[in-house]
């Protein structure tokens, strides 16, 4: 195990160039970085996939890693990895479906197609399954594949709910746990100038109305909303 002030100067190395130290570190915080992917399993993404974006975001966490940030290391790099794999599950992690799956719901939306026309009624699953020579548990699994939704971040409708995403009906937990969550905002955060941080300090941890804040700044509500808007937008860059 790498002592803190070893892990500094290796990460002070890397920063410089030094690839040696970033595979000493890498090699150091190896079973840090398999824990966290461990929680991604079954997600339809290949664990030795999963590791690798794992190591990404470690890679990622030592260049952008500040020690100002007043924090240990293994600390700041959590939320940086999950941050990672998560971005992937978003944009690129798509819910697997095997061909052999896709081949059947593919025959029984064919078959299902023919019997309306043919009968103006739709066949049961016991009809389908005696058609295509399947299993009824077979059939069912594949019709419900076919309907699956892409992604937990895909938008559905549900009522007074609609637009929110499936990720947004998790628990908070599911994916990484408040206190990452926590850090890594906070870290985000303290790449704000010190105007940029008042703004989101007095609106999203004290409540502030932007009438409020506009009134402490001494400025106008409309300048705070642009201010805000323009915030938000570099915290959303900056976090992707």
């Amino acid at each position: 195990m790498l002592s803190f002030e070893e892990t500094l100067e290796l990460i002070r190395r890397s920063k410089k160039g030094d690839n040696e130290s970033k595979e000493i570190l890498l090699k150091n915080n190896v079973l840090l970085v398999k824990s966290l992917v461990s929680r991604f399993k079954n997600k339809g993404v290949d664990y030795d996939d999963l590791f690798q974006l794992g190591c990404i975001g470690f890679l990622k966490a030592i260049t952008n890693f500040d020690e100002s940030f007043n924090v240990r290391f293994s600390t700041y790099a959590v939320p940086m990895i999950l941050g990672e794999i998560k971005r992937f599950l978003r944009d690129d992690g798509e819910i697997k479906v095997s061909r052999l799956i896709k081949l059947q719901a593919s025959e029984i939306s064919k078959f299902v197609e023919r019997q309306l026309k043919e009968t103006g009624v739709e066949p049961t699953v016991e009809q389908i399954a005696t058609a295509l020579n399947m299993q009824k548990e077979d059939v069912v699994f594949a019709m419900d594949s076919s309907k699956m939704p892409v992604s937990i971040y895909e938008t559905v409708e549900d009522g007074d709910e609609g637009g929110l995403s499936l990720i947004d009906k998790l628990p908070s937990n599911y994916l990484e746990d408040e206190h990452v969550d926590s850090l890594y905002l906070k870290s985000l955060i303290q790449t704000l100038d010190e105007r940029e941080q008042q703004i989101i300090y007095l609106r999203y941890f004290k409540d502030k109305t932007q009438g409020e804040v506009a009134r402490m700044l001494g400025v106008s509500q409309v300048q705070v909303s642009r201010l805000e808007m323009r915030i938000l937008t570099k915290l959303r860059k900056k976090a992707e």
